[in-house]
């Protein structure tokens, strides 16, 4: 593979400024005061708690972004971001509101040149009835405007159009929409079906808006952490987000204004959240685009100064793709030899596009999601996305129902440069099924129910199946890890560690 040089590539032709204005989605991540970008400063972070100054600020920290072609509507994309997790459904009276000192914000980059060039920013208010209760609500709530909906939020979307890191021009969409209350409980909120149904606005352009609580739709094992699932295998397949709901923001525009043209339908796609200080001044404190990136791509070092950077400056952390931790880590613990370095395949993957799929004609290497507009959804998505010949999904955009561990961990460990592989944390789909329509996303879970348990506290690895190591039905980790040493160890692992083994019958080469 030709190692990628850092730096900028030929930039193509930007789309006229009437297109432009009429809509599309985000922009800067260079924080703004009216039409005029600062630049940002010292950052907190995003994505499920990953970095130390974000983890005390929830309000702030973005957890996940997706974005995807709609499935209903495939001349629209559907760009979706959350934020507050660990949202406990019966976390009253207060629950959980987005901040009112705080913008939220998304990001389109047309052309790939590593800039953003549209911005679509939301700000949040607090509305209360009566202050001389600590109720949430005072009776059973029946729709938005309501009476006894004592709290509620409304919001504004302001788009903003950039030229070289600089807004140039902006742009006020919608003024005091109504969000989706928090799911106080069965008897309070009795039809949240429709509450929710009344949250989606239409606005001018042909867009959709939500904004409101959701259930948290990321699904994986994060006992991870606990030295890769308790060090043999035996701490998997525990969905540990599950019940716990998220904030969610989601926003639905025709494809015609984010692509530059339809002979360059990629888009590059991220959020940011930025914070108000006592004096006045904006502050960016979160950033995300690709998941996972900031949680195990970035060392604690570089964490917090990620979510206070722009994708054009994104060579300060390259080391970290190439010379990532991860497989180090699996091959200390697993004795699972780690690819060789310097990793040009995640360049493609994190950084630059794969070619022939979601890769622009020209533009600067960073990281963000990128879609290609022109890749039609498909009535029946896999799981793997790409890895399975479906370039509808990950890492071309990124859909909900997308597997993103299992994918990123069969890359991480090798998938594109030979080393196929069945990793997977054994989480393959979320426990709530989700919409068929914007904003798609689950409903949150109600306050009145016991979050459900996301399974057993541990799981042993008995009754999983393996791939390539021909091991079928009841085996155990510690079986594995003492059946010969570092080889034995290699095969059981390509096979059936982390979890049962995934079978594709196409093509999983990217790169082209």
């Amino acid at each position: 593979m030709t190692p990628i040089s850092w730096g900028r590539w030929p930039r193509p032709t930007r789309r006229s400024v009437a297109l432009v204005t009429c809509g599309a989605l985000a922009a800067a991540g260079l924080s703004a005061v009216g039409a005029a970008m600062l630049q940002p400063q010292s950052a907190t972070a995003s994505s499920h708690r990953e970095a130390p100054l974000i983890s005390g600020q929830p309000q702030f920290d973005n957890t996940d972004v997706y974005a995807f072609v709609s499935p209903d509507h495939p001349d629209t994309t559907t760009i979706v971001a959350n934020w507050l997790p660990f949202q406990e459904p019966a976390g009253g009276p207060n629950f959980f509101p987005f901040a009112g000192d705080a913008r939220y914000s998304f990001h389109v980059d047309s052309d790939g040149d590593a800039q953003d060039d549209l911005l679509y920013r939301y700000t949040f208010k607090d509305h209360r009835k009566n202050e001389n209760t600590f109720l949430h609500n005072t009776g059973v709530v029946e729709s938005l405007d309501d009476p006894d909906l004592n709290f509620t939020q409304t919001y504004d979307i302001e788009l903003l159009r950039l030229e070289h890191g600089k807004a140039v021009s902006s742009h006020q969409l919608a003024k005091h929409l109504p969000t989706a209350p928090a799911n106080v409980g069965k008897a309070s909120m009795p039809d949240y079906q429709k509450l929710r149904d009344q949250a989606v606005h239409e606005i001018p352009g042909g867009l959709k808006t939500f904004a409101g609580q959701a259930d948290d739709p990321f699904f994986l094992d994060l006992r991870v952490f606990d030295l890769l699932y308790g060090g043999d295998l035996s701490e998997v397949g525990n969905d540990t987000l599950r019940g716990y709901n998220v904030n969610t923001i989601a926003l639905q525009v025709p494809n015609a204004f984010l692509r530059e043209s339809e002979a360059q339908p990629v888009i590059g796609i991220y959020s940011t959240t930025e914070r108000q200080n006592a004096e006045g001044h904006w502050t960016q404190v979160s950033r995300l685009g690709m998941p996972l990136v900031n949680e195990v791509v970035n060392p604690v070092k570089d964490k917090d100064k990620f979510n206070a950077s722009s994708p054009e400056n994104d060579g300060d952390f390259l080391k970290n793709v190439t010379e990532p931790e991860l497989p180090k880590l699996i091959e200390a613990i697993y004795k699972i030899k780690a690819p060789a370095e310097p990793r040009q395949d995640l360049v493609s993957v994190f950084l630059t596009g794969i070619k022939d799929v979601n890769q622009p004609p020209g533009g600067t290497p960073s990281e963000m999601l990128r879609l290609n507009t022109a890749v039609k959804p498909t009535g029946e998505p896999k799981r793997l996305g790409v890895l399975d010949s479906d370039n509808a999904g990950f890492p071309n955009g990124r859909r909900l129902t997308d597997d993103v561990l299992d994918i990123a961990l069969q890359v991480v460990e090798g998938e594109l440069v030979g080393s196929k592989n069945d990793l997977g944390d054994a989480v393959d789909a979320n426990d709530k099924e989700f919409g068929h329509s914007f904003p798609y996303v689950a409903l949150p879970a109600s306050g009145s129910d016991t979050r459900a348990a996301a399974g057993a506290d541990t799981k042993s690895a008995t009754g999983l199946t393996g791939g390539a190591s021909g091991l079928t039905g009841s085996w155990s980790a510690s079986t594995v890890l003492a059946a010969g040493g570092a080889g034995a160890l290699l095969v059981a692992g390509l096979g059936a560690f982390w979890l049962r083994s995934r079978r594709r019958t196409a093509s999983r080469s990217w790169l082209g």
